[in-house]
């Protein structure tokens, strides 16, 4: 099975180009990081830095750009850009912390910091620093929840906090209060002067 798992083969293809790249291979390790890239749809820079036990699910469109640091327990679903914003120089990827899942389509952009044992939910924009223990969701990402440290929650995507739908609602019910108050009023007889 693991010979059929692309994502396997793009982290096995990005230990050896960061290997090289540390030792000055520079363009060959970038070679590899290109075919890897052709051959699994995964790009990973082979400056980046990745910890431990890193796990691509179905990784097509994972990208991690250079200054990109990662600890170890990170797991990455299909579509994640670990980019950065075009504005800086130097460290302008993000990190992040052990433990970290970061749902399919989510982007984390520019020299931010993501705290460990961090939620990101899928499609998400994250564009700040996130503290450990949270769960982020939406466009931009927002903290939704904070756990304590001992909880070892899993992304579960169908049960995310949704905000902006929360807010709706919540609108929803007060036009209807107010519409309902409105009618009352129009009904109530005219008084006389």
């Amino acid at each position: 099975m693991a010979l059929l798992y692309s994502g396997l083969h793009a982290i096995w293809a990005y230990r050896l180009a960061h290997w090289m790249h540390g030792r000055g291979m520079v363009f060959a390790a970038r070679g590899l990081a290109q075919t890897a890239r052709f051959l699994t749809g995964v790009e990973i820079h082979p400056a980046a830095r990745i910890g431990r036990r890193f796990f691509i699910d179905h990784g097509m469109g994972v990208i991690i750009g250079e200054t990109a640091v990662l600890g170890d327990d990170v797991l990455l679903y299909q579509g994640v850009t670990l980019g950065g914003t075009g504005k800086e120089s130097g460290k302008r990827h993000p990190s992040l912390g052990d433990r970290v899942v970061v749902g399919a389509g989510a982007k984390v952009l520019g020299n931010i910091s993501i705290g460990a044992d961090t939620r990101i939910g899928a499609n998400s924009v994250v564009l700040h620093d996130v503290p450990a223990h949270s769960t982020v969701v939406g466009i931009p990402g927002k903290v939704v929840r904070r756990r304590k440290g001992d909880e070892n929650e899993v992304l579960s995507h169908q049960n995310l906090p949704d905000p902006t739908m929360d807010e709706l609602a919540r609108l929803a019910r007060r036009v209807l209060a107010l519409e309902r108050t409105r009618g009352r009023a129009a009904k109530a007889p005219a008084r006389k002067r």
